[in-house]
């Protein structure tokens, strides 16, 4: 049978899922360094999914799965519940919310740094 390589971080029962299909498979356990690496790649996996969802039943499975690695991550950081809503309150303040529904088309380089790149 053809070997698909995924070269990433799994839920504990995939394993369980592949062997009860038949299938052959190669797993490591992860020490706490790589796996935190992996759980922070693993968002924007997981986000990815949130955006190629097409129906509300896929979004809510999608959007579960990334919350259940945000909760993994705020585990194994140490970060708790109250330390994201200050964030997210002081990150509200200082930038809105997404009431006026606005889409940035342009706007010329005043050094302000965001997430995203920059396309021309």
């Amino acid at each position: 049978m053809k070997k698909i390589y995924y070269k990433k971080l799994i839920r504990d029962l995939i394993p369980v899922r592949i062997t009860e299909s038949n299938g052959k498979y190669l797993c490591k356990k992860l020490n706490q360094i790589d796996f935190k690496k992996e759980l922070i790649k693993k968002v924007s996996e997981e986000s990815i999914g949130v955006t190629k969802a097409t129906n509300k039943k896929e979004l809510i499975s999608e959007l579960g799965d990334l919350l259940d690695v945000i909760d993994e991550i705020k585990k194994h950081f140490k970060i708790s519940a109250k330390e994201i809503s200050s964030s997210r309150k002081n990150e509200f303040k200082r930038k809105g919310g997404f009431a006026k529904k606005l889409y940035l088309i342009w706007a010329e380089d005043t050094g302000y740094k965001s997430n995203e790149r920059r396309n021309k």
